[in-house]
């Protein structure tokens, strides 16, 4: 498969947007339910250079994007940006509201993942903009956001999916499962490493390409 440099800015550009917008929508929720804190420290924006982490946005996504078109290998995305800071006892109900600011993140990957495919419909062969170049930068558009949206909506602290079941836990159980949070990373790169975290973000993507397909109609 033919590598470039189109190629890398054709997937760098939905990689940066998919990870950094991801955490502004954190700060952006927070900000409406209390907490001012990301936005005091200029979080709450669009621009991706405030976000992005050299390691986690840049040179990890970029070489398993590397290595898949090197190898033929199927596509895995995994990524960070700076984390946007969040009080969480600033909001307004804490337990309640963490929900909301979770859920944000992956929320707006998947309106990412729409905008994408509006994109790539008007980029095929016949359409408005038909353009292989802009196809195939809408089509990873859409991968990369399903990808991340189903990795953050994994249940594991201190991922979205794991803030979420805290939020959702009756507050024993919430408790308990919140002090398993330094663990989470390590549990991530097991998963990883093992090739289990692919299987297990299966379901969500195919859910989510579901969709979308009903939506955009693709």
């Amino acid at each position: 498969m033919e590598f470039s440099l189109a190629t890398i800015v054709l997937w760098a550009v939905p990689v940066v947007f998919a990870i950094t917008l991801h955490e502004a929508a954190h700060g952006y929720v927070a900000r409406m339910f209390g907490d001012q804190t990301a936005w005091m420290l200029g979080r709450v924006t669009l621009n991706p250079v405030k976000h992005i982490d050299p390691v986690g946005t840049l040179l990890v996504p970029g070489l398993l994007v590397v290595m898949a078109k090197i190898t033929g290998a199927p596509l895995f995305i995994f990524g960070w940006a700076k984390p946007v800071p969040v009080n969480f006892g600033n909001l307004r109900n804490p337990k309640r509201d963490m929900f909301w600011v979770a859920g944000a993140g992956p929320f707006s990957n998947f309106v990412m993942a729409i905008g994408w495919a509006l994109l790539f419909k008007i980029a095929l062969p016949g359409g408005v903009f038909a353009s292989d170049g802009l196809r195939e930068m809408a089509g990873a558009g859409v991968q990369i956001n399903l990808m991340l949206m189903a990795l953050n909506l994994l249940p594991i602290l201190p991922l979205d999916g794991g803030r979420i079941a805290v939020s959702l836990l009756p507050h024993s159980l919430a408790m308990s499962y919140a002090r398993l949070e330094p663990y989470g990373f390590m549990v991530v790169i097991l998963l990883l490493a093992t090739g289990v975290l692919s299987a297990l973000m299966a379901p969500l993507v195919a859910l989510g390409l579901f969709a979308l397909r009903a939506i955009v109609g693709l």
